[in-house]
């Protein structure tokens, strides 16, 4: 018999095989199809989001063939990309060069319509907002690919505009709703939804040439109290006449004009260097370069076989066991080991190749139904669906591939059983190996090694190598540590009793089940930990603008804070604030230089003395300071960072005055709603007059040393008049409550002072702003009202807010946990249905002594748990390891970057993710075992014997 038609045998045995257990196929089937189908949409969807070139150019200039541009340079010469450009000639014009007459710079015949932007403060449904407003005419053909029509229509004439959703979302605007351009002073209606194919989140406002901009320059040129528009640098769309397009010939003409052309048909098809001026003076252009792909991926790739693997692997051993007679029989007939090899090996290649091709025709068809969905979470749309065929057929026999390799290790040892025990059913006795589990140990001390030497000498190399070494001894492990899970359940009931012994004896489905919980939850873990702790690295390192909870009204000058309580009035109506609110006002010496910044040196200073010497001067910011470094671990560093002396180097001034000494007056209301002192004796040290240090750096002996130069601008005629003759010059020792070292790290204030003890010292104070205790960041909702309400008031008052260190990346945690228990939760499953379908006869003994029928659910329930828990365990054990070791890579980096630069920070805290770890070893094992034990039968209908 030729090999082809043994193979063809063994391939009509696998494929009726396959139909006659439709179960264990489909189960197979499913765990190779879902991988590749993640990877076919995976594949779709970013060689869809990855632009190619010709897609990036329409969304930058729509239909036209060209963007025309004046970057202010004169004649210029550029690159055919127009990303690098230079003025001509060997030197470049002093000063600004004249604008460029664009008519002069279009081809002949072309046609053309201008984009010019503006930031403006317009009217919403709930007050006032800002956002950038573009005249471009949105109805020219040339604009579409750039802005498209979503809903409505585009606007027509000077009293029409078009908006993203973005906007119409945050400012409760429609189709149909009108809103009105402070500056300009006209009100538009909104017509229609437009969309920025490649910056879905964009919130802008679109008009025609002439409708905003012109009446806004008008009105300005009218009334001085209106700021003229601040308008960008116009471009231009450009068409060229007939179906030639903008050439280099026509590039060319215009950088001798002046402008800078970006042609789509110069981009797409490029001329020789020969032909570009700019290639004969540079040396260093080069194109971008193809991403080329990264380890990483091909890490998960491989990761992802493996899981799959491990997983299908016990189905085609269960097949092989339960078909085990067929086997024989094909011994009997002449068959040698290699045909039985071929036989389990091609329900591998059958299963394989179905489970490959659903996968790839589900993954295209789900792509195409969640389009706008990823679109949506890209912030892009697809230029268009794009499929490369030779990495789908690639993905393909990968899953193919997948499907052979599972079959591999059970066709081995279907060969290896003798005929005789095949024909009576036996499965015979083997030992469990010694060899495998002693290499496993080996192998996981010298990967956990390795890994922890690359993490302390700083090498990546080291630290993947040994975490993979590391992961597959704990692997080689497995089976012994299933063997032991027999021993815990001596005095448990019965049914965790027998669900650890079947796992104990059964190790060969149990076993790669439990190793495929474990990879996943490993790379989960590992990903979410290093997260986690970079996560906190960054918020360790995020310097605030204000105070944690708490927000801030700033008038910009003595006229604006008169109408300060109409603010106060606003937010405590629009905004939820906590408690009530506390005043503060600046303070300064001499004429006030927020009013004479024309001339600095003819207004008052003020200055709060550093002194020197330990607990006051910085170590790391000082002489020595780098030999300091050297001696210094990270935590030692993090301390003295975290000192009042180092930490008044960093931290953030200005929130609530010009002035960089960050003195406030204010009483103890400011204490307790912004530094969140509420310490009694400071609020009765600012009621009898002495002022509450917050840096203790700043203190010697309970006094701090304040300097100030009393001048006065001849301007500052009232002052001048009270205050003749040459500057005065003061210094004075104050006694002051000196606070905790944790209240130097308050935003914006050094020291709070009473207003009294200002009056005593001869300084001037103006009422500047009052703080709010809020719970959290206002709303759109909220500041729009706000913004309204003060603009309404004559303007002149911001809002601050602490909006934190920015996005927490929980989304991806929540997706990697969600991904980790999914694989649980299918481990879980599959190994409980083959150890359903590879024990019916001892369910059916159990059933036959009289065993009530939950004792089945329960028993299906324990099975999921025991291999949940335990893989999750495992994993979690695994996944430490990489996260640890490449945070120690992280800590070496740091500390070298601090011994150059003292000041920078070495801090590289390792954090557990605690809820994303709970969530796998609590609510995804017991909820494997609830869901097996809701949908597995409690009756058993017995067989009847035969013979």
């Amino acid at each position: 018999m030729s090999v082809f038609t043994g193979w063809r045998a063994a391939l009509r045995i696998a494929r009726r095989d396959a139909m006659r257990a439709k179960g264990r196929s489909a189960l197979v089937v499913a765990m190779i199809a879902l991988p590749v189908l993640g990877v076919t949409a995976a594949d779709i969807a970013y060689r869809s989001v990855d632009s190619t070139e010709a897609e990036k150019l329409t969304a930058r200039m729509g239909s036209a063939d060209a963007l025309f541009s004046d970057p202010g340079l004169g004649p210029l010469q550029q690159m055919p990309d127009g990303n690098m450009y230079d003025a001509a000639g060997k030197e470049a014009p002093d000063g600004e060069a004249p604008p460029v007459d664009m008519s002069t710079a279009f081809p002949e015949g072309a046609r053309a319509i201008s984009i010019l932007s503006v930031p403006a403060s317009v009217t919403t449904a709930y007050g006032l907002t800002d956002a950038d407003i573009t005249e471009v005419r949105t109805s020219d053909r040339m604009a579409r690919g750039k802005i498209d029509l979503v809903e409505g229509a585009f606007p027509h004439g000077t009293d029409e505009m078009a908006a993203t959703e973005p906007f119409l979302k945050s400012s409760g605007l429609h189709i149909g709703s009108r809103t009105t351009v402070n500056g300009a002073g006209r009100t538009y209606t909104i017509t229609g939804v437009v969309e920025e194919p490649d910056d879905l989140k964009a919130k802008q406002l679109y008009a025609d040439p002439g409708a905003v901009i012109a009446p806004w320059q008008a009105a300005a040129d009218r009334d001085r109290k209106v700021l003229p528009p601040n308008t960008g640098s116009t471009e231009w769309l450009v068409e060229g006449s007939g179906t030639a397009g903008i050439g280099w010939g026509d590039v060319l003409a215009a950088n001798k004009a002046g402008a800078l052309v970006v042609s789509r048909q110069v981009v797409l098809d490029p001329p020789p260097d020969s032909e570009i001026p700019m290639a004969r003076t540079i040396t260093d252009y080069t194109p971008r370069e193809p991403v080329e792909v990264s380890t990483a991926a091909v890490t998960v790739v491989a990761m992802t076989v493996l899981e799959i693997v491990l997983l299908a692997g016990p189905a085609f051993a269960v097949g092989a066991r339960r078909s085990r007679r067929q086997l024989g029989l094909v011994g009997t007939c002449g068959g040698d080991r290699r045909h039985i090899r071929a036989v389990v090996l091609s329900g591998g290649l059958v299963l394989g190749g179905i489970g490959a091709v659903t996968g790839v025709a589900a993954g295209l068809l789900l792509t195409v139904a969640f389009r706008p969905l990823i679109e949506d979470w890209a912030g892009q749309r697809f230029g268009s669906l794009l499929l490369k065929p030779t990495e789908l057929l690639v993905i393909a026999v990968l899953g193919l591939v997948t499907g052979l390799l599972a079959a591999l290790a059970p066709a081995i040892v279907a060969a290896r059983q003798s005929v005789l025990e095949s024909l009576t059913g036996r499965r015979g006795v083997r030992r469990s190996s010694r060899v495998l589990p002693a290499i496993g140990s080996g192998a996981l001390a010298l990967g956990v090694a390795v890994a922890a030497y690359g993490g302390t000498t700083g090498n990546s190399t080291l630290v993947s190598g040994g975490s993979v070494v590391a992961e597959l001894g704990l692997l080689a492990c497995i089976p012994v540590i299933v063997g032991l899970l027999g021993r815990l359940g001596r005095r448990l009931p019965l049914s965790p009793r027998m669900a650890l012994r079947d796992a104990a004896r059964n190790r060969g489905r149990t076993a790669p089940a439990v190793a495929a919980v474990m990879a996943a939850v490993a790379g989960s873990v590992a990903i979410a930990t290093y997260m986690s702790s970079s996560l906190a690295e960054s918020d360790h390192d995020y310097t605030p603008m204000l105070s944690k909870g708490t927000m801030v009204l700033s008038a910009v000058d003595t006229e604006a804070a008169e109408r300060l309580p109409l603010a106060r009035a606003a937010v405590e109506r629009n905004i939820a604030v906590t408690g009530g609110h506390a005043d503060f006002s600046r303070l300064w010496a001499g004429s006030d230089c927020s009013v004479y910044y024309e001339d600095e040196s003819r207004c008052g200073s003020l200055e709060l003395v550093k002194p020197t010497g330990k607990g006051h001067t910085c170590p790391l910011n000082t002489k020595g300071a780098k030999e300091l470094a050297a001696r210094l671990s990270a935590e030692e560093h993090r301390a003295m960072m975290r000192s009042p002396a180092c930490m008044d180097e960093y931290l953030s001034s200005g929130s609530f005055s010009s002035e960089t000494n960050n003195i406030v007056v204010g009483d103890a209301a400011l204490l307790h709603t912004y530094a969140k002192l509420d310490d009694p004796a400071a609020a009765a040290a600012l009621r009898a007059g002495t002022p509450v240090l917050l840096n203790r750096a700043y203190a010697k002996n309970g006094e701090v040393t304040l300097k100030a130069v009393h001048t006065y601008n001849a301007k500052d005629t009232r002052n001048r008049k009270l205050h003749p003759g040459p500057a005065r010059k003061t210094t004075n020792r104050l006694k002051v409550y000196v606070a905790d070292a944790e209240y130097a790290a308050t935003p914006g204030i050094r020291m709070i002072m009473p207003q009294r003890t200002a009056e005593r010292l001869g300084l001037h104070t103006a009422r500047s702003g009052t703080v709010y205790a809020v719970p959290g960041p206002p709303t759109d909702a909220g500041t729009q009202s706000v913004s309204a309400a003060i603009e309404q008031a004559g303007g002149g008052i911001w809002l601050q807010t602490e909006n934190g260190p920015g996005d927490r990346e929980d989304v991806i945690l929540l997706i990697l946990t969600l991904f980790a228990g999914v694989v649980t939760l299918g481990a879980a499953a599959i190994t409980t249905g083959l150890a359903k379908a590879d024990a019916e006869a001892d369910l059916t003994t159990l059933s036959a002594v009289g065993a009530p029928p939950r004792v089945r659910r329960s028993l299906s329930g324990f099975q999921c748990v025991v291999v949940a828990l335990t893989g999750v365990l495992l994993g979690t054990a695994a996944g430490l390891v990489p996260a640890v070791a490449l945070r120690l890579v992280d800590q070496r980096k740091a500390l070298q970057a601090m011994r150059i630069e003292p000041m920078e920070s070495a801090f590289t805290p390792i954090v557990l993710p605690w809820a994303t770890i709970g969530l796998l070893a609590l609510a995804v094992p017991l909820l494997a075992g609830v869901l097996a034990a809701v949908f597995t039968r409690s009756r058993l209908t017995l067989a009847r014997r035969a013979g």
